[in-house]
């Protein structure tokens, strides 16, 4: 019974060097880690069905508080009966805060310590987003794991800007955890995350940890990467901001990322990812395999009866030919965005699955030599 499953409970039963194999336990199922989650930022993995994200080995999705608050709205949603019901996925759901956009949508926006003025970039009506409103939409929602509202900036600003937003974070990170416990019986049944910002900054990062610690959540999300520094400054980060946040807790990486990525990030000590590119790329007719990316709407496909990658096991994989896909991504089909949206899926899924194993058997960098020597084709 879901009523019986605790509110949330992380557990680590595996580590190999700095990489970590656990499991979160929450009401409405366990989330395996390393976890990778679809994101679903309107209510919908696009271009797949909720049961197919299941079956592709997902425990998690994603949703994006911004957008819900704009279309169709939180409210509605919640008088529809929450994401939940709405969208018909019946396991857990992390939504973020809506900070994100505070830096991808700067030209529509407005900065205060209250909060952020957005303009809606569907209609351009005004809505107010602060660490309050943020906290009530992701609880109109339902949300299983909750972010707490943050502002993202770019890693190129100055350093005292950086600085002046971290410090702004921290306080909006307060502000959330208050309204967040004020929140009732959804309080009482889902998770809240802080988010640690400070750029490419070890000491802004140090500052940022140790109030995020201070406040105290369940999990604790890295933030202010993957937004054009690139994979050697990231991991540059990663080298040590992991270490300082709880070992008792998950570890998030935001936006993250390439399948490389990922297993640099779990190698230095992530438990958590969410990113759009396995679903962008599958519309866009770029295919993840074992031995790197594939783009299917280039000519030597177009005769290959091949299958997309020989050890994946999904159904595209199982059913149909690189010479198929090709066809259906030159002639712009929807079954082609959505065969290759569900191996790039299945591929993620397999690939957490492989790194939780290798953690396992101890053999984690073996796995990962293996990968980087067949996927990027680096000995």
């Amino acid at each position: 019974m879901a009523s019986e499953r605790p509110r949330f409970d992380f557990s680590v039963h595996a580590t190999d060097g700095k990489a970590r194999k656990g499991e979160i336990a929450m009401r409405r199922g366990t989330i395996r880690t390393p976890a990778f989650m679809p994101v679903g930022t309107a209510a919908t993995v696009k271009a797949m069905k909720p049961e197919t994200v299941r079956e592709t080995g997902a425990d998690i999705i994603l949703g994006n508080t911004y957008h819900l608050m704009l279309r169709p709205g939180a409210e509605r949603v919640a008088k529809l009966g929450g994401l939940h019901d709405f969208m018909r996925w019946d396991r857990p759901i992390l939504t973020d805060s809506g900070g994100y956009q505070v830096m991808s949508l700067s030209d529509l926006r407005k900065l205060t310590e209250k909060g952020v003025e957005f303009r809606s970039h569907i209609d351009g009506s005004k809505h107010m987003l602060t660490p309050e409103r943020s906290m009530e939409i992701q609880r109109l929602l339902g949300s299983d794991i909750v972010m707490c509202f943050d502002e993202c900036p770019r890693a190129d600003r100055p350093l005292t800007e950086i600085e002046a937003s971290m410090e702004l974070s921290m306080r909006w990170a307060k502000r959330s955890r208050d309204a967040f416990d004020a929140g009732g019986e959804h309080a009482a049944n889902s998770a809240l995350f802080g988010i640690q910002q400070g750029a490419l900054d070890e000491g802004l990062r140090a500052r940022s940890a140790k109030a995020l610690r201070d406040i105290g959540f369940d999990g604790y999300a890295i933030g202010g990467l993957a937004v054009g520094e690139g994979q050697e400054a990231m991991f540059g980060v990663l080298d040590y901001a992991p270490d300082m946040l709880p070992e008792d807790a998950p570890r998030y990486l935001m936006g993250v990322g390439k399948p490389d990525d990922l297993v640099g990030a779990v190698e230095r000590g992530v438990d958590m990812f969410d990113c759009v590119l396995p679903t962008r790329s599958g519309r866009n007719g770029q295919a993840f395999t074992w031995n790197g990316p594939l783009n299917l709407r280039n000519a030597r496909h177009a005769e290959d009866t091949a299958p997309l990658d020989q050890r994946c096991t999904c159904p595209t994989c199982a059913n149909y030919s690189r010479a198929y896909l090709h066809h259906l991504q030159k002639s712009d089909e929807i079954l082609g965005a959505m065969l290759v949206t569900e191996h790039n899926l299945s591929f993620y899924q397999q690939l957490m699955q492989a790194m939780r194993d290798a953690i396992a058997g101890q053999s984690f960098q073996q796995f990962a030599a293996g990968f980087r020597r067949d996927y990027l084709g680096v000995s």
